[in-house]
């Protein structure tokens, strides 16, 4: 293949060599394996160069998976009181409603196995809410049925 991506054919190599000095061009191996070695003529850091730009380009445009961490320990059981920390990093600290918001979205999704203890509470960088396990289901059924046998001895 010539500069301009136009064929040339089975050229010897004495010649490909001479047509690329000629051409002010690179001689490339593209297929070495193939029988005659496939060769272009190109030059070779404007290749890396356009080569190195489409990897950029690929590279941006992927999807990036952030992954979130959360901490426990093994001594963590089911009846503990746990401490729910917000770290807050550089100028996140300007922003404290959304953290607010994530402690106020855990709260809410656990609120049917937990009780709050301490409400969210700013501590310099950090930001804390106290739980404790909740009433267990079981026992809320229990109390439910004794609150309702109440309610129909007095009627």
């Amino acid at each position: 293949m010539g500069p301009e991506n136009e064929p040339i054919g089975i050229v010897p190599l004495m010649e490909a060599l001479r047509l690329a000095g000629d051409a002010d061009v690179d001689l490339v191996e593209i297929s070495p394996t193939a029988v005659p070695p496939v060769c272009r003529l190109i030059d070779y850091g404007k290749f890396k160069y356009a080569e190195q730009k489409r990897a950029a380009e690929a590279k941006s445009k992927q999807k990036v998976i952030e992954v979130k961490e959360i901490k426990f320990r093994p001594g963590t059981d089911d009846g503990d009181k746990c401490k729910i920390t917000l770290r807050f990093r550089g100028r996140e600290i300007t922003h404290q409603e959304l953290g607010l918001a994530l402690l106020a979205r855990i709260r809410d999704e656990l609120a049917d196995s937990i009780i709050v203890e301490q409400f969210p509470k700013l501590e310099g960088r950090q930001m804390i809410m106290m739980i404790a396990p909740g009433k267990r289901k079981a026992g809320g059924a229990k109390t439910a049925a004794a609150a309702e046998t109440a309610v129909v001895d007095k009627a």
